[in-house]
């Protein structure tokens, strides 16, 4: 629980909360070593690692492995992870999908919509839940939510249920900056955005859309780097140096001994 507490305290003393997905040991150790409070083992893992159509065909087999991998290049950082689509549509599945991602390495889970009874059975269980609401990915329609007022009121609702029901932490995608200013000063969970600006506790992004890793960038989005450019170059200089021979060099591999490759070749003679 100690883990859990470090947030709400630092939204008391308002410091900023830097959390973004990790889907392997390299970039969680990256991130590990750069100081990130939070890794999310997203399902996004799916469209930016697994190449599937959307997070709903990501598994909670695969949640499980990824989990695992970051947890190796994280040892000591906080980790959540997402449960999967359709595994948790009942209070009894939704523990054993929690039970499994804890085994796998992760501190706690996130799960999207305003379930409060599924809040309740995780939390019973020993598993510390992150809300999600907004845009959900996994059945949610990709606009920002909460432009009415009636919307608005629904999803400031939804915070607050959440928040009483036991979450730590609880995820604003793609709501005004206004309104997720509001849920932040009205309930006790730290808040978490991805493009509902800069009032909400902490940030969350997509690794690879942070590296610049994919094609398609994001309003909500900062790249930082343009990894993906700099590896289509990477690639096509090596294939190029393949291809011309020009790669490998002898500096490249080892060298028979001499008197070795003298026995070798009268063998051979």
């Amino acid at each position: 629980m100690r883990l859990i507490a470090k947030f709400a305290e630092m939204k008391t003393q308002g410091e900023k909360i830097a959390t973004m997905t990790a889907y392997d040991a390299p970039q969680a150790r990256a991130q590990a070593a750069a100081g990130v409070d939070a890794i999310l083992v997203g399902d996004s893992v799916g469209v930016n690692i697994l190449g599937y159509a959307s997070e709903r065909e990501v598994t909670l087999a695969d949640m499980a492995h990824h989990t695992a991998a970051v947890r190796r290049g994280a040892p000591d950082t906080f980790i959540y992870a997402d449960l999967p689509f359709a595994t948790y549509d009942t209070p009894e599945q939704a523990v054993a999908s929690g039970l499994a991602l804890q085994k796998a390495g992760a501190n706690a889970v996130k799960f999207e919509g305003p379930h409060v009874e599924i809040v309740h059975a995780l939390t019973s269980a020993g598993v510390p839940v992150c809300g999600h609401i907004g845009y959900e990915p996994q059945t949610g329609e990709r606009r920002v939510h909460g432009k009415t007022f009636e919307e608005a009121e629904r999803l400031r609702e939804e915070a607050k249920q959440l928040d009483a029901a036991g979450v730590f932490m609880l995820v604003l995608e793609l709501v005004p900056a206004e309104l997720a200013g509001i849920v932040t000063k009205e309930i006790k969970a730290a808040t978490i955005g991805i493009g509902a600006g800069p009032a909400t506790d902490g940030q969350v992004l997509v690794f690879p859309d942070v590296l610049g890793y994919t094609e398609k960038n994001f309003r909500h989005n900062k790249r930082f780097a343009e990894v993906g450019a700099a590896m289509q170059t990477a690639s096509a200089a090596y294939v190029a140096e393949v291809k011309s021979g020009a790669f490998p060099t002898l500096s490249n591999c080892a060298a028979m001994p001499a008197d070795v490759l003298e026995q070798l070749c009268k063998k051979a003679g």
